[in-house]
Formats: C-alpha cells, sequence, structure tokens
C-alpha cells in the first residue's frame, strides 16, 4: 500500500511568538543568507501582503528582496523585522 505524503510548510504552522523565537534563533546561530531566508519564511507566514504594507513596500519588491537571490538593503530588512513584531538589536 502506498503511503500518500503531502507537502509541510512551516510557514503555516507559525504563531507570532514562533515566528520571533524563529528569527532570533536563525539570527543567533545562522548567517546572513540564512536569516535573509528565515525573513521570508516568517513574512509568508504573517501574510505577504500585510507585511509589505507595514514595511512600506510593494509585495512584489518583499518577494523579491527575500528571494534567494534577493540583495535587500538594510533599510528594507529593519523594517520586515519591525513589521513582524521584532527589534534589530547589536550585543
Amino acid at each position: 500500500m502506498k503511503e500518500l505524503m503531502t507537502p509541510f510548510d512551516i510557514a503555516e504552522h507559525e504563531t507570532d511568538d514562533d515566528i520571533q523565537n524563529f528569527l532570533r534563533e536563525s539570527a543567533r546561530y545562522g548567517d546572513v543568507s540564512d536569516f535573509i531566508h528565515a525573513l521570508s519564511i516568517a513574512a509568508r507566514a504573517k501574510g505577504m501582503t500585510e507585511v509589505a504594507k507595514q514595511s512600506g513596500v510593494t509585495r512584489a519588491s518583499l518577494y523579491k528582496s527575500l528571494a534567494d537571490d534577493g540583495n535587500p538593503r538594510f533599510d528594507t530588512i529593519a523594517k520586515i523585522v519591525e513589521a513582524l513584531g521584532c527589534k534589530l538589536v547589536v550585543s
């Protein structure tokens, strides 16, 4: 008997606290590309349209910035982080 597998997308299973913890851990243990990838997942979990609106960028620009080959500006990253309910902190 063949088992049916369905795709699992972590972005569909995250609360605001989960998103914040996920970003904190990716910033702590990952590199820059890992963090940007985590931002992409978190933005999808929160809703790309809503994050784009709160960040002051277009939805298309948000997708482009957070794409694997994207190169977002620091101010864009800061706005996305804020839209996700987080702050960038240097320690």
